[in-house]
C-alpha cells in the first residue's frame, strides 16, 4: 500500500510538472507498466484529480482544470517561491490580497520542511521591498477579475468611472488589456460613446452589469500597450507637455525612472530622450529636477525661462543665507524665500 501511495504522488508530480504524458514515458519513468499507469490514473480521479487521457498514438495523460483546487505538489525551489511571493503580496495594489497571502502562507508554513522554513525566513528578514512613488487606492480584486474576465471574453462592459475630480459618468467601452504598473492597474478599452482608445484607472471603476453583448475586438491602438498607458498617464492627462533630453545611457534612465515620469528613447549612447507632463511649467521644473539627471531642455522653448527664474531665486535665497541675518528672535541665518 505505501509503495502504491509513493507511486501515486510521483505520478502526480510528473502530471504537474508537464502539459502531457503518454502513456509509455510515465510507465518508464515509474518503471510500471502501462496497465498499472492507466488504473493509477484512475485513482487520481477518484481522489479528485481531472486527469484528461487522449487516445491513438499521439494521445497521452494530461492534468486538467476541475470543479475544486486539489493538493499541489511542489519541488523545493518552487515551495521556496510561492512562500516568498505570498509574503511580499499584501499591499501590492490589489485590496484584500494581503489577508488571502496570510491564510495561504499559514496553510503553506504548516508543512514546510525545517530546511525551507529556514531558506523562506532568511530571504524575507533580510529582504527590504522597494516602491517607487506612494502606494495608491487599491482595487477590488473582484473588479479586477470582472474587468480580466470582460476582456478574456470579447464582451462588452459597462461601468460608472470617476475622473480626477471626483465627478462620475456612465461607460460602455469594449475592454482589450488590463496594463499594471507598480502602482495602479489601468483598463484599454474602446469607448464605444466616443467612439475612441481611452485609458482608465481600474481603482476608479465601479462595473454596472448587465453586460455584453460579445464584440469582435479591434486592432489595439498601439503594439506596446505598456509604452501607450505610460505615454497617457505621464504626458497625455497634462497640459503641458516637455521633451528633455537626459544626459545619461538609455539603461540607467529606464532603471530609475517609473512609467508616471515619462516615456523614454534612445539619443545616443551617453543620452536619450523624456517626453513627459506636468499641470504647469513651474511643476515641470520641479519635476525634471526631481529626476536627478543632467539635462536638456528641447521644448518648449518657455520651459528655460521658467528656469532661470528659479534659479535666480534660488540664488537670492543662498546669498540671503549667506549674509548671516538675523532672524526672529535674534536666530542667525533665517532664509527667506519669497
Amino acid at each position: 500500500m505505501l509503495e502504491t501511495s509513493a507511486r501515486l504522488l510521483r505520478l502526480l508530480s510528473l502530471l504537474q510538472a508537464h502539459r502531457e504524458w503518454s502513456g509509455a514515458d510515465l510507465a518508464g519513468r515509474l518503471g510500471v507498466t502501462a496497465r498499472t499507469i492507466r488504473r493509477d490514473v484512475e485513482r487520481l480521479r477518484e481522489l479528485g484529480y481531472p486527469v484528461n487521457a487522449s487516445p491513438g498514438t499521439g494521445g497521452g495523460y494530461q492534468l486538467g482544470a476541475g470543479a475544486e483546487l486539489p493538493p499541489l505538489l511542489l519541488d523545493d525551489d518552487e515551495a521556496v517561491a510561492v512562500a516568498v511571493g505570498l509574503r511580499t503580496a499584501a499591499g501590492q495594489g490589489i485590496e484584500g490580497i494581503g489577508d488571502s497571502s496570510v491564510r495561504a502562507l499559514a496553510k503553506l508554513e504548516q508543512v514546510l520542511p525545517n530546511r525551507l522554513r529556514r531558506r523562506v525566513g532568511a530571504l524575507n528578514a533580510f529582504t527590504v521591498p522597494m516602491l517607487r512613488g506612494r502606494q495608491t487606492s487599491a482595487v477590488d480584486p473582484t473588479v479586477l477579475t470582472e474587468l480580466a474576465n470582460a476582456c478574456r471574453d470579447s464582451e462588452r462592459l459597462r461601468f460608472e468611472y470617476r475622473d480626477h475630480g471626483g465627478s462620475t459618468t456612465r461607460r460602455t467601452v469594449e475592454p482589450y488589456r488590463l496594463v499594471c504598473t507598480e502602482r495602479r492597474w489601468y483598463l484599454v478599452a474602446w469607448d464605444v460613446d466616443r467612439g475612441d482608445w481611452r485609458t482608465f484607472r481600474a481603482d476608479r471603476i465601479t462595473p454596472r452589469p448587465p453586460h455584453g453583448p460579445r464584440f469582435t475586438p479591434r486592432t489595439p491602438p498601439a503594439e506596446n500597450l505598456a509604452e501607450y498607458v505610460s505615454r497617457g498617464v505621464s504626458t497625455g492627462a497634462y497640459a503641458t507637455n516637455a521633451v528633455v533630453r537626459l544626459l545619461v545611457p538609455l539603461e540607467e534612465a529606464a532603471a530609475r525612472l517609473s512609467p508616471h515620469d515619462g516615456t523614454l528613447e534612445a539619443s545616443g549612447d551617453d543620452s536619450c530622450l523624456l517626453r513627459t507632463g506636468a499641470a504647469s511649467l513651474d511643476v515641470m521644473v520641479v519635476h525634471v529636477l526631481m529626476l536627478g539627471f543632467e539635462f536638456e531642455i528641447l521644448e518648449p522653448a518657455g520651459l528655460g525661462d521658467v528656469i532661470r527664474t528659479a534659479r535666480d531665486r534660488l540664488s537670492r535665497a543662498l546669498e540671503r543665507q549667506g549674509s548671516e541675518r538675523p532672524g526672529p528672535e535674534g536666530v542667525p541665518g533665517t532664509v527667506r524665500v519669497p
